[in-house]
């Protein structure tokens, strides 16, 4: 009998796919975003339409990109579109059903951190930025967070708010662990 252990990231990577669906047309960021709607369309929803903020629609990556510049994206891509196109037609217009997005704080309002840890001017960490996640998290039907499960991570209030969930109150956000 073997028995294999999973990594957190990788429970969250195959849970996160099943939530995935035929239907669904995915906006994905890179990291375990990607990992997790490529599986989900490697496995039971091969019909999941993939977009990356580069312009790419439709994309089916043989491996996994390194970034949204990353070849491989434009070269399985059905389309491929200039970025405008992409926020203004296709964000904007409400033709994308679920936004894959990662994190590095979340609070119970669903707001969104992924520039500093620690004061904006003198921070501990500065992280990646915002990219388009600040327009995918208040454009798309669905919001789908990945983030590393520390107590660090979700915090009663984050340090900087790169994407808006509900602001300092209203809806408290569910979170599946």
């Amino acid at each position: 009998m073997t028995t294999t252990n999973y990594t957190p990231t990788e429970m969250m990577t195959v849970t996160a796919a099943r939530a995935l669906g035929n239907q669904d047309v995915c906006f994905v960021g890179i990291g375990m975003p990607s990992a997790a709607c490529n599986l989900a369309r490697l496995t039971h929803a091969p019909e999941i339409t993939l977009i990356y903020e580069s312009g790419t629609i439709g994309t089916k990556p043989d491996v996994l990109p390194l970034s949204i510049g990353d070849g491989e994206l434009c070269e399985t891509a059905m389309n491929t579109v200039p970025v405008t196109e992409m926020f203004r037609y296709w964000l904007q217009g409400g033709k994308i059903t679920v936004g894959f997005l990662g994190a590095a704080q979340l609070d119970k309002y669903g707001n969104i951190n992924t520039t500093v840890i620690g004061d904006y001017d003198n921070p501990k960490v500065r992280l990646p930025g915002g990219g388009g996640a600040p327009e995918i998290a208040t454009s798309c039907g669905e919001i789908f967070l990945v983030m590393k499960q520390s107590k660090r991570g979700f915090v009663e209030k984050i340090d900087f708010v790169t994407s808006l969930g509900y602001g300092k109150g209203g809806m408290i956000v569910q979170v599946m662990v």
